[in-house]
């Protein structure tokens, strides 16, 4: 089979992992005797520094009509002075609306090899920690209206979290779905005690539940949420939360066990079409080092040959490879270990092990 990839390598690290998740790529291509063309593509500050925009038209339009896409990261302090619009994290923000990719999938899973990274207490981590964050991606605080006005106090600043009854629902049904595959248990994150916006994110999540009665579902606020990951995570299943509960539960789950740097996510719509990246950022404190970890992004391709091309064995033969590397001792340095090793050599032997 043949398959069309379109690359956003980014900002910071990003080139440096995507590198890595490429020869994983053309690994399985080879065994399995698929034809991967990636086509690079600009986004983000290397974007802002070379065209005015951190998301060229041009690149929107590869990105639809390729079969996925990969990235990176994007942003660092070098664009922090640009105006909002300008800043690579406005280019991430559009390629989810552009591509109407709704729906981030962030799961967060503890690898056995690496209980000692995980900065939890033995017997929190001990029946391991398997949890998937559903996120809704491209509704909420980050594309509400907003704007600046004089205030009581001055100049004041304002940003609308909203969300209609569709928004939800969808969002809602891939929770279920998700579900469905696993424990049967969706644990929906809101702040239904103070803001109307959350009563209605309940409300229609409830409605939604109607539909799968196999399903066990439960609310829980924000703020409690916080405090259940680090004092029992693994009550959790599926977590259904909106834009910034996501954003910010999701790399709490992360680092429970232990590293950002090996979570991978996806982000999809309605059709195959979707986005995969690591869920770390740009770490341009380590850029160019060969220090990244690039395990999260490795992963992500491998979230991407299933969810969005159906190859189940190629995937899976990906994450065998990582938990074997993980199980013969080799750590990048965010791991810790006595003996990092680098980048390249992480994703050298995450290649070899694919057999």
């Amino acid at each position: 089979m043949n398959y069309n990839i379109a690359v956003i390598r980014g900002d910071g690290i990003g080139p440096e992992v995507v590198a890595e998740a490429i020869k994983v790529l053309q690994k399985i291509g080879s065994v399995y005797g698929h034809n991967f063309t990636f086509t690079d593509v600009l986004m983000g500050g290397i974007a802002y520094d070379q065209t005015g925009s951190p998301l060229p038209q041009e690149t929107i339009e590869i990105c639809k009509s390729s079969d996925s896409v990969l990235l990176g990261a994007v942003g660092g302090p070098k664009w922090d002075s640009l105006p909002g619009d300008k800043r690579p994290e406005a280019g991430l923000l559009g390629i989810r609306k552009a591509l109407n990719l709704y729906a981030n999938i962030r799961p967060a899973v503890l690898f056995p090899a690496l209980k000692e990274a995980s900065p939890l207490k033995e017997e929190l981590v001990k029946n391991g920690i398997n949890i998937y964050v559903v996120r809704e991606l491209t509704g909420g605080i980050y594309f509400g209206e907003r704007g600046r006005r004089t205030g009581t106090f001055g100049e004041e600043a304002y940003d609308t979290d909203c969300y209609g009854v569709e928004e939800i629902r969808r969002i809602a049904k891939v929770a279920f779905e998700a579900a469905r595959k696993r424990n049967k248990k969706v644990t929906s994150i809101d702040k239904a005690n103070v803001l109307e916006n959350s009563r209605l994110w309940r409300e229609v999540v409830h409605e939604v539940a109607k539909d799968y009665p196999d399903v066990t579902v439960s609310d829980m606020l924000v703020d409690n949420a916080a405090m259940q990951l680090v004092k029992n995570p693994a009550q959790f299943d599926v977590v259904l939360a909106n834009n910034m509960f996501g954003d910010i539960l999701s790399d709490e789950a992360a680092q429970i066990t232990g590293s950002i740097g090996i979570l991978p996510s996806s982000s999809r719509g309605d059709g195959t079409l979707g986005l995969y990246e690591p869920i770390h950022g740009s770490a341009p404190d380590i850029a160019g080092k060969n220090m990244a970890n690039p395990i999260a992004t490795i992963l992500s391709v491998a979230m991407m040959l299933r969810d969005s091309f159906s190859l189940e064995a190629e995937a899976k033969a990906i994450e065998t490879a990582v938990e074997t590397v993980l199980n013969n001792g080799l750590r990048t340095a965010d791991l810790g270990g006595e003996n990092p090793i680098s980048c390249s050599q992480m994703g050298d032997a995450i290649r070899d092990a694919i057999l």
